[in-house]
């Protein structure tokens, strides 16, 4: 048989691949040489997530790889319709991020509902100011994703005592359906978004959902920066209309230091690192060796992306 060449898409630090060592041919690219060094790839290892070059090399001449893999939850930065109209299978890392975010998630809610970001500021202030905080145990959630993270998500904010509705592409056992979105969002205190980038959840999170929330709402988003339209969300806040929000996926990354979103009040932003706990890269990189591994064998692979949707189905 002969051996596959693996083309990888590079982000430092690069992969961890020695158990791939005469197993496969690696070579390397960037976002200026990924075009060209495509035709040669069997397989295609997408470690620089954040890259659109995928996006934009795809479309050219040439033969390509029989399967891509991205080092990350969405495949909205890869996918275009020349890829989710070929034979190219498409994997994503699902099952590294789940309880990481959930976490991450817990921590931001329990941050707001005890006020955290402020007692902090108070104590750089050097200033005593008593304050009583909100029981979050008794509360409502409503986790809009009913993938592994939103799942992770509400079990994790369930095991906190809040009541919490998960929301899915389809009414299930245990999933709300989007047609009783509305309804749960007026009933919420706490509003998740987990949802892949699609068609339909884009700009989703606008002016109009906001308005259906109550005043004490608070609402994070941990799914694609694209879910949720900004300036709508700043006016719900400068607007009094919920009291919180936290973002740690924005429309523009990284965002600009002359980006008014900073300064908006009662507004925690993160770098998009909710799940990216330490070794979090390395169990990215074997992660893949495993499905390279299997694919090799000539075995199934898993997290296989339907592109068409952009996630995986089943869930």
């Amino acid at each position: 048989m002969t051996t596959p060449t693996l083309l990888v898409l590079d982000a430092e630090p690069l992969p961890r691949l020695g158990r791939l060592t005469g197993r496969a041919r690696v070579e390397h690219a960037d976002g200026t040489t990924l075009a060209d060094r495509l035709p040669e790839a069997d397989v295609l290892l997408v470690w620089d997530f954040a890259s659109h070059a995928v996006r934009e090399a795809w479309p050219g001449e040439g033969p390509r790889p029989r399967w891509v893999h991205t080092a990350s939850a969405g495949v909205d930065h890869l996918m275009c319709p020349e890829l989710a109209d070929s034979d190219t299978v498409v994997t994503n890392a699902r099952g590294v991020f789940d309880r990481p975010i959930a976490e991450y998630v817990a921590a931001l809610v329990l941050a707001m509902a005890k006020d955290l970001p402020r007692t902090l500021r108070l104590q750089g202030e050097r200033t005593w100011r008593h304050r009583e905080s909100m029981r979050v145990a008794g509360t409502r959630a409503c986790v809009v994703g009913s993938g592994p993270i939103g799942r992770a998500v509400a079990q994790t904010l369930t095991a906190l005592g809040i009541t919490t509705a998960l929301v899915g592409r389809t009414a299930r056992p245990g999933v709300h359906g989007p047609e009783e979105l509305d309804q749960l969002l007026a009933g919420a205190d706490w509003v998740v978004a987990a949802a892949p980038l699609t068609d339909d959840t884009r700009g989703m999170f606008d002016a109009r959902r906001f308005g259906l929330m109550r005043s004490s709402a608070r609402f994070v988003n941990v799914g694609r920066g694209q879910l949720v339209v900004e300036d709508d969300l700043v006016d719900a806040l400068t607007g009094h209309r919920i009291a919180g929000a936290a973002l740690d996926v924005l429309n523009s990354e990284p965002l600009a230091p002359d980006s008014d979103l900073w300064g908006v009040p009662d507004l925690i932003v993160s770098p998009h690192m909710s799940g990216d706990t330490i070794g979090w890269r390395d169990e990215l990189g074997a992660q893949f060796v495993e499905l390279f591994e299997s694919w090799a064998a000539g075995g199934p692979l898993e997290n296989v992306v339907d592109k068409k949707r952009g996630y995986v189905p089943g869930h």
